[in-house]
């Protein structure tokens, strides 16, 4: 049977976990969404759409 003591680092190191998982969760969604809005911008290249263009890499300038 396991024990549960008070000073035990356990806690700590699930949280420690938690953090890191987070950041990394963090990480890929942004990167996500960072790949997303450069299709966005291809595209609106491709259809020669300023006003997408500009706001999709105003968008992109705002979460980098």
């Amino acid at each position: 049977m396991e024990k549960n003591l008070l000073n035990s680092p356990q806690p700590e190191v699930n949280v420690i976990d938690s953090l890191f998982a987070e950041m990394v969760l963090d990480n890929a969604l942004l990167n996500f969404r960072k790949e997303k809005i450069h299709e966005k911008i291809d595209q609106s290249l491709r259809d020669r759409n300023k006003s997408e263009f500009l706001r999709y890499t105003e968008e992109l300038k705002n979460i980098s």
